[in-house]
């Protein structure tokens, strides 16, 4: 697929991995449309791109919202003329929590409900709701765009978390294990609009998110399960990752995962 005038919505384009995204397509001539609860940092919706990009506030979690900002989108594109190129789902959150804790309490239901509700059903809900929209561009060869009659591809983040998660991650686990098991079957059933799915699964990045764990944690990491390089991953290098995926048309129904060979332990 070629990235250059296409218009692609990013979820939780306005930090992170989501927001290394938006930098990296735009950077690629295309346009982007950002569903999140924040506005985009200015540095990203500056002057250069303002005509480029589109962001809607939206709680992925509420189902009308997510409608009403995808149906936003298509109107959006409609007077660009950049037709809708893809989906890339980078909201997302992680509390943790235990089964049960030192104090005798169950696993919360309500971190349980927040971690699935953002994580997995807020995929859920921007993924059918794009691809409902997306099966109707016109195919590739339409476009003069390329051979294989392409219309877009859904991208959605997983984690190794959903391989090897840790002791109180739970919830996090379920929802990123779940993603993983949504994407050959989305696949399949994509297929015949000529719409490829791929899971992206990282280990741990420079995020928000990472932001928030202890020093005592990322000192472990890097001694005891980063191999090399030894660091996190940067935004930049998912951002690659994504327009590597976006470009390459045989790359669908399968999992990535992003960890430089680390493998985390049950317990830190």
């Amino acid at each position: 697929m070629k990235i250059s005038n296409r218009t692609f919505v990013i979820s939780g384009g306005s930090s992170g991995l989501g927001l290394a995204t938006v930098d990296d397509l735009l950077q690629c001539n295309a346009y982007v449309a950002v569903l999140d609860i924040s506005p985009i940092p200015s540095p990203v919706a500056d002057e250069r791109f303002k005509s480029r990009v589109l962001y809607v506030q939206t709680d992925v979690t509420q189902e009308d919202q997510v409608e009403s900002a995808v149906d936003r989108v298509v109107e959006w594109t409609k007077s660009t003329g950049a037709y809708l190129g893809g989906v890339i789902n980078a909201a997302g959150i992680a509390v943790a929590g235990l089964t049960v804790n030192r104090q005798g309490q169950p696993h919360s239901t309500r971190t349980w409900d927040r971690v699935l509700g953002v994580n997995l059903t807020g995929t859920f809900h921007v993924t059918r709701l794009v691809a409902k929209h997306l099966v109707t561009v016109p195919r590739e060869y339409e476009l003069s765009d390329g051979i294989d009659g392409e219309r877009g591809v859904i991208v959605m983040i997983s984690s190794t978390v959903a391989y090897e998660g840790q002791a109180g991650q739970i919830a996090y686990a379920a929802s990123k294990g779940a993603i993983r098991s949504m994407t050959l079957p989305m696949a399949r059933d994509m297929s015949r609009y000529g719409v490829r799915v791929v899971s992206l699964a990282p280990g741990p990045f420079e995020t928000p998110m990472t932001g928030q764990f202890s020093r005592t944690m990322t000192d472990r990491l890097g001694n005891e399960a980063l191999l090399f390089p030894k660091r996190y991953g940067m935004p930049e290098e998912f951002a690659a990752t994504v327009k590597w995926v976006l470009e390459c048309p045989y790359v669908n129904g399968e999992t990535f995962k992003l960890t430089g060979g680390a493998r985390v332990p049950a317990m830190l």
